[in-house]
């Protein structure tokens, strides 16, 4: 069975305590209570507390100081501020300490439990950013994939697994889900890491550019053609080549590509000297790639000969649970690109977030983030329901 939270409830009125008291033991919650801030530090020092509910204004110390000093020593503790004394100011200071809601009295008990709750999962949500991501042991960027859901820690362990294999990888995934940042990490966490990560974009370019782009050309390969250049290939020697919408390849180029995965030689466009290249190839698509070989547009020698190990990336709708770690994390990022000390993200922001299907997966997101933070007023300390874009929003 389960160890029961265990609630903090810090009021200098005694009904207001023994009411929560007696509503947070009948949901199963372990409850504790002080009828001041010095006593609830005193018990916080002696209890693990998952979540504090207190009220702002107590004879020797106020719900922010002591929110302040719980969050010292327990930082994972989610906390509601309850009070008479409503105002912006206080509910600012309170939500920059970590305070998950701000609740005014006389309030209405049932609001309280919901609040409660949705405080506790908000913390938990806030912790698994830290213990989920790829860290410094493995090599990865802290903040080159964000997620705790159980489908994101599956996918890095699947990262962790391939990372030092030579073996070629192919990532699935919708446009937008964070194709890019698997490959990245599967980079970062290999012995190539050291090495060059070179991206190209097969969707981008025609097939002429595209394979001057690959495999480089010489001088007066074709019009234009003024010097010789070296390929994405050759930039990437001992590194890893990042092929996105390679489902894009055009047939000509399929054939080259499979020669250099077999072989691991070359020639330039208009070259007849073979250029040997010890390249670790990561290759992601949007793309049906088996109805595609059954179409006939792609080759199936290629395809298996990618997809040796296969990486999935979830769509954004299916790990809704990682909305809010994703959403802090772009807050922070946009916060620094724009000179920003924006500290949270409001509850009724976050609860439309949280309602959203994200069709544009975890890019609609960033956009979305960065919209907010842009609009935002210069002193702002939150992201309001208000600066969402409209899809969002409603």
């Amino acid at each position: 069975m389960d160890t029961p939270l265990t609630i903090l409830i810090a009021d200098d009125e005694p009904n207001i305590r023994r009411v929560l008291e007696a509503v947070f033991t009948k949901d199963g919650y372990t409850v504790l209570t002080a009828e001041n801030g010095k006593r609830a530090v005193d018990t916080a020092s002696k209890n693990s507390v998952d979540l504090l509910i207190t009220d702002l204004i107590m004879p020797d110390m106020t719900g922010v100081e002591l929110l302040r000093a719980i969050k010292q020593t327990q930082p994972s503790c989610a906390a509601i501020v309850v009070t008479a004394y409503g105002t912006i100011k206080t509910a600012v200071e309170a939500m920059r300490l970590g305070a998950y809601n701000y609740i005014t009295k006389p309030f209405d008990v049932d609001e309280v439990r919901v609040f409660a709750k949705k405080a506790i999962e908000h913390q938990k949500q806030r912790d698994s950013i830290a213990s989920s991501r790829p860290d410094a042991r493995t090599g990865a960027k802290a903040d080159a994939i964000v997620g705790g859901s159980k489908v994101m820690k599956e996918l890095y362990h699947v990262v962790e697994r391939a990372a030092n294999s030579r073996a070629t990888v192919l990532i699935r995934g919708e446009s937008g889900s964070g194709k890019e940042l698997v490959a990245r990490a599967l980079h970062a966490q290999s012995t190539r890491a050291s090495k060059p990560f070179v991206a190209v974009s097969c969707a981008a370019l025609s097939e002429t550019l595209l394979e001057s782009e690959l495999f480089g050309h010489e001088k007066s390969a074709f019009t234009g053609a003024a010097a010789q250049k070296i390929g994405r290939f050759e930039m990437a020697h001992q590194g890893t080549l990042f092929l996105d919408e390679v489902g894009e390849i055009p047939a000509p180029l399929q054939v080259k590509l499979l020669r250099v995965l077999q072989e691991r030689e070359f020639e330039r466009v208009g070259g007849t000297k073979t250029v040997k290249v010890d390249v670790r190839l990561v290759a992601a698509t949007n793309k049906d790639l088996e109805k595609a070989v059954k179409a006939g547009d792609f080759r199936e020698d290629l395809y298996y000969r990618l997809q040796v190990i296969q990486v999935s990336v979830p769509p954004l709708r299916d790990r809704r649970e990682d909305i809010l770690s994703l959403s802090e994390h772009f807050l922070a990022k946009f916060n620094a690109e724009n000179g920003r000390s924006i500290r949270h993200i409001a509850p009724e922001a976050l609860d439309l977030l949280m309602r959203y299907s994200f069709p544009g997966n975890v890019r609609e997101l960033e956009n979305a983030i960065e919209r907010a933070v842009v609009m935002s007023d210069q002193s702002a300390q939150v992201i309001s329901a208000e600066l969402l874009p409209t899809a969002i929003a409603g």
